[in-house]
């Protein structure tokens, strides 16, 4: 029996999808446990690269049961369009399950957010007015749909009905663009209809796969920085990315979850506003969004870079309990002279060796860097330790030494094979 927890260690787009596939095969069951379609990962078999917003990656092995689980909102419209294009490519989504507990999102939602991201003028959030935010604040005031509902098809239009209606009434008070009411009713509940095959008790199912003695993985969205209670409010997500919500969003308590694996870049990005002390606004950050093809793949929006923050990872060390770390994108950094590693901060003059608890005072220290040599030379057809030169070799050291935390896998290029297990 395994239970493994897979969680970004940054601000997101670590490379998570590429680990989690990797993780998949020795996996029978890959569930999804918070966010919705805001997050996007890609992995590249080959030739074949496949950008998945809401279907868990582990969708790609025919022998995983793909799960998307009660603390995620679901967007129908962008499920089947992304199951559509993954069965008209041979993989086939019959055997995904989503849990009934899980909430939907709907047009009103994604109204409610760009009238609320616009209201912010330039204090904005930078959210991706997908309706994450509103559908989670229905959640929170229990008026949600949730997944479940779509079994009575009756009820379900009721329902639909009425808070289209009274959403209407708030969105008007906004001054923003009502919903066609009959609208949504005949496509939601045409989407409804088809999303009821999949429809099922995930926490039992989960649970009874773990007593059957399979392994289970358990993958995030977004990332710790990006977590609502954790991260760097108000510039965060509106759920639980870290390892404590893989628990709440999955239904598998805390006892059952034995391997949690941080995922961080070998750099830092983010996307959207918020603090950033290691951010590289130079020609060293041009360098690595153009190698690192560094946008996003929901939003198309550039990212913000940065050199690698260790003082962030010993947190997300922390506020995980992180068994392990996987390090991706090692091979961005090839052709760099040298590269930075920031491993503590200053505040006013004053050494902080600890991760600020407010985000205005993380806005406002200075890195301190420790500088390596790079190692110019390709990683890409690396596949042991002794296959990487002694400068990338110092640079794993390095991370290790100062979060306290094994590296596990190290990734050398974009495709699933390009990694090296360091340990």
């Amino acid at each position: 029996m395994s239970v493994t927890v897979v969680v970004g260690a940054q601000w997101g787009d670590e490379g998570k999808a590429k680990v989690i596939d990797l993780l998949a095969r020795d996996h029978s069951v890959v569930a999804r446990y918070q966010g919705g379609h805001n997050a996007g990962h890609t992995v590249v078999v080959g030739s074949e690269k496949y950008a998945l917003q809401l279907t868990p990656s582990g969708v790609l092995y025919e022998h995983v049961t793909p799960v998307i689980g009660n603390g995620v909102v679901v967007d129908m419209v962008t499920l089947f369009s992304e199951i559509d294009r993954l069965e008209a490519r041979g993989i086939s989504c019959d055997r995904l399950r989503v849990s009934s507990q899980s909430h939907l999102i709907f047009p009103w939602h994604q109204e409610l957010d760009r009238l609320s991201e616009s209201s912010l003028g330039p204090s904005s959030i930078g959210t991706t007015l997908k309706g994450i935010g509103p559908a989670y604040a229905d959640k929170a005031r229990r008026s949600g749909i949730r997944a479940g509902a779509v079994l009575d098809r009756v009820a379900f239009a009721d329902a639909l009905r009425d808070r289209a209606l009274a959403e209407n009434e708030n969105i008007e008070r906004l001054g923003g663009r009502t919903v066609d009411v009959d609208e949504v009713v005949a496509t939601y509940s045409a989407l409804g209809r088809r999303l009821a095959r999949h429809v099922a008790d995930t926490v039992n199912l989960l649970h009874d796969a773990v007593e059957r003695g399979e392994s289970v993985l358990l993958e995030g969205a977004q990332a710790t920085f990006l977590d609502i209670d954790h991260g760097t409010y108000p510039y965060v997500t509106s759920s639980n990315p870290t390892a404590g919500g893989a628990s709440a969003g999955s239904g598998l308590g805390p006892r059952l979850l034995d391997r949690i694996v941080g995922i961080t870049k070998a750099y830092t990005t983010r996307v959207g506003s918020g603090p950033f002390p290691t951010e590289l606004l130079d020609d060293a950050g041009d360098r690595l969004v153009d190698i690192g093809r560094e946008f996003g793949t929901v939003t198309g929006r550039r990212r913000r870079p940065g050199w690698l923050d260790c003082v962030m990872l010993r947190h997300a060390v922390r506020v995980n309990t992180l068994t392990e770390f996987a390090l991706t994108k090692l091979d961005v950094l090839d052709d760099f002279d040298e590269v930075k590693v920031c491993v503590g901060y200053e505040l006013d003059g004053r050494r902080l060796d600890g991760y600020p608890d407010r985000s205005d005072v993380l806005g406002r220290v200075v890195p301190v860097y420790e500088t390596l040599p790079g190692w110019k030379t390709s990683l890409r057809e690396c596949r042991s330790v002794s296959d990487l030169p002694a400068a990338a070799r110092r640079f794993v050291e390095l991370v290790e030494a100062h979060t306290g935390t094994s590296v596990r896998i190290v990734g050398v290029g974009p495709e699933r094979d390009d990694v090296v297990m360091w340990r």
